[in-house]
């Protein structure tokens, strides 16, 4: 019975106009929040980490993509907004999916745009401080932020084919 009905739901599905098709697909189908993180790093390897006044611990920057916007615009947006650098991106970003939050997070390894300054400022007030930190000497990071290095970090290791483990490294989180 229940293979019956769901054939002719999609015979009914394939008569229906492309328009109608995606109606239906963006209706039933689940929704993520897609982001963009920047890890920026400076030609002495420091990360420029930020505190948010909503949140605790230290994080990237990086935020929500706007309708229309790709991945890498959301980047250079947010790395502007929040600490007024002028990025340029590095190798293939890393993809965080976390299924349960309903979120997906594009990851970008950049750094300051060769010739522009490196004195980050915030434009937000939001953003309450930011710092750059050694690689080896980070203090404790948001749970998204060592996730998002970790991940990063796998991308690079694997040659830019990522990984399935998406257990933490050894990033402080907080």
């Amino acid at each position: 019975m229940i293979g019956a009905v769901h054939h002719a739901l999609l015979r009914a599905f394939r008569r229906l106009p492309v328009r109608g098709r995606r109606f239906v697909v963006r209706r039933l189908a689940p929704s993520f929040t897609v982001g963009s993180v920047c890890v920026i790093e400076r030609s002495d390897g420091a990360i420029l980490l930020l505190r948010l006044s909503y949140r605790d611990g230290w994080g990237l920057p990086g935020g929500l993509l706007k309708r229309g916007e790709t991945p890498i615009d959301a980047a250079r947006r947010e790395a502007d907004e929040e600490t007024s650098l002028d990025i340029e991106t590095l190798g293939e970003p890393a993809v965080v999916v976390e299924a349960a939050k309903r979120r997906i997070d594009i990851v970008f390894r950049c750094r300051p745009r060769r010739g522009t300054p490196t004195t980050a400022h915030t434009r937000t007030p939001e953003v309450v401080d930011l710092d750059w930190f050694p690689h080896g000497d980070l203090p404790r990071l948001q749970e998204e932020a060592a996730t998002a290095l970790a991940a990063l970090s796998r991308t690079e290791e694997s040659g830019g084919t990522g990984s399935d483990d998406q257990t933490p490294s050894s990033w402080p989180a907080g």
